[in-house]
């Protein structure tokens, strides 16, 4: 597979201020969080590290803004005209939106302009449902007695996003919270805050109120825990591992607030001997390598009908191995750089276990020399079997694991043999054989004949260990409200004790 080797660019790093209470700050403290480019070796942003002190004064920023500011209070169509707002002005400043995920990340540029257009498509969405949020009436309850349900924002949310896919996943969480009416204190990874602070910029620019959103850099110990502990926030919005979910559920016991959490996935593919086998290969090689496999929704795990499994594997390396993956900068290059050495030591760990298991290697394998940066080439195995690591645990890099299978039943069985139940999928041309799968899958989003295609108007996220509620869709701007109950009586009231028996 051809590999481009990354240059050396000419960038002047670019400092990022936090946001707190509608002010461009560095904050109290004075650490500096630099970051160098994994795909260069240079640095390439940097951005204050926000202390305790900081944490506290966004939360209070954003409580007053919600208790006493006018962005839950105004009429959604003013809402709905600041979101709209946003969402031009990400177009207007896609292109170093896009370089900045780019350079922070190792995401290949070719795809983080895509994202950039797909971010302002959810702000838009969002904007919509602003004016479409609604509650319920009930008129059913006898001639004296009318009822609504309202919703009402939940408050202050705690927003805190993974390194992935930075800009995207902040698009998919904040403009549904401000479309609700909520006001939100946001953390980015670490490792990619800087297309999160420029959306700063551009709130102020769009006419957001001070304090309704507060942005700080900092890493999970420092900021990520404490926002998702704290007592002035009462809800937490988490996109990240399931481990670290599982701390943020903990933290959420402090004052029992809402939680909704988007986490790790193992996602099974289901190959059927009808499929259309070179749309399979292809699909499934865009769901392994977008994002250089470091995407949740990864098609990790493939399950292929053992009669067309030798010729669909040949197809599949084939089509990874076109993919030329390197430098992100390149406008060639589909497959970038992996995030940091720690990841790309966790990657090369499973393959080399897998490899020493007697897993067939169709492509791939190696990892490069230490001198050619942080990637890893794309790696399919065959041979795989179904209860190793490598085909049950999230590798959250570009490699495949390919299991065979004789009987559609026994491929659900194992496909749905996962702690996750983020995505999966099936390829067949039969409807009725599709239909039954997919209504057997146990994950949260399902295709047929499709893989890794989503909208601002679908729900996503997951069962089991992979998640808590939805984002997107009509219930994406629900889950960041509360259901408030309110009964009429309109007719006069009888005495309680009228329909008593009399005592003797």
């Amino acid at each position: 597979m051809p590999f481009i080797a990354p240059g050396r660019p000419a960038i002047a790093p670019r400092h990022l201020p936090m946001l707190i209470d509608g002010e461009f700050v560095d904050g109290g403290g004075r650490d500096i969080i630099t970051r160098d480019s994994p795909a260069h070796g240079l640095p390439v942003s940097s951005c204050p590290a926000a202390t305790r002190d900081d944490l506290d004064r966004a939360v209070a920023a954003a409580r007053r803004a919600f208790d006493a500011g006018p962005w839950p209070r105004l009429h959604a169509a003013d809402r709905s005209a600041v979101l709209m707002r946003v969402a031009d002005l990400i177009e207007r400043d896609a292109e170093e939106l896009a370089m900045l995920d780019t350079l922070e990340a190792g995401k290949p540029i070719r795809q983080t302009r895509t994202e950039m257009r797909d971010s302002a498509s959810w702000w838009r969405y969002a904007a919509g449902q602003a004016r479409s949020l609604h509650g319920e009436s009930y008129n059913n309850l006898g001639p004296k007695a009318l009822a609504m349900l309202l919703r009402d924002p939940v408050g202050v949310v705690g927003m805190i996003t993974a390194w992935n896919f930075p800009f995207p996943l902040i698009s998919q969480k904040l403009p549904f919270a401000l479309a609700a009416g909520c006001t939100v204190v946001v953390k980015p990874s670490e490792m990619t805050s800087g297309s999160t602070l420029h959306l700063g910029r551009l709130l102020v620019e769009a006419g957001l109120p001070a304090g309704v959103v507060n942005i700080l850099a900092g890493d999970g110990p420092s900021v990520g825990q404490p926002l998702a502990e704290h007592p002035g926030t009462d809800m937490t919005s988490f996109t990240g591992s399931t481990a670290v979910g599982r701390k943020v559920i903990e933290a959420s016991a402090r004052n029992i607030k809402k939680v909704g959490l988007e986490l790790g996935g193992k996602n099974g593919m289901i190959v059927c001997e009808d499929a259309r086998l070179d749309e399979a290969a292809d699909a499934l090689a865009f769901g392994l390598l977008l994002n250089t496999g470091q995407c949740c929704q990864s098609s990790s795990r493939v399950y292929v009908h053992e009669d067309i499994h030798d010729a669909f594997m040949s197809k599949v390396a084939a089509a990874v191995e076109r993919v030329t993956f390197g430098d992100p900068l390149d406008e060639r290059v589909m497959v970038g750089a992996i995030v940091s050495e720690r990841q790309l030591d966790r990657i090369a760990s499973y393959v080399d276990e897998a490899a020493a298991a007697g897993c067939r290697v169709e492509t791939g394998g190696k990892r490069l020399s230490a001198n050619e940066g942080l990637f890893f080439p794309p790696t399919v195995f065959s041979g795989v079997s179904h209860d190793s690591r490598i085909a049950r645990e999230e590798v959250f890099g570009p490699v495949l694991s390919a299991i065979p299978f004789r009987d559609l039943d026994d491929a659900l069985a194992m496909l749905n043999d996962t702690r996750y139940g983020l995505a999966a999928g099936i390829w067949t041309q039969d409807a009725g054989r599709g239909i039954r799968a997919v209504r057997a899958m146990r994950a949260g989003v399902v295709w047929l004949n499709a893989w890794m295609e989503g909208y601002p108007e679908l729900p996503f996220g997951g069962y089991g260990e992979s998640g808590l509620g939805r984002e997107g869709g009509r219930i994406g701007i629900e889950e960041y409200t509360e259901i408030k109950t309110l009964l009429l009586n309109s007719g006069p009231r009888s005495e309680w004790w009228a329909g008593a028996p009399e005592g003797k």
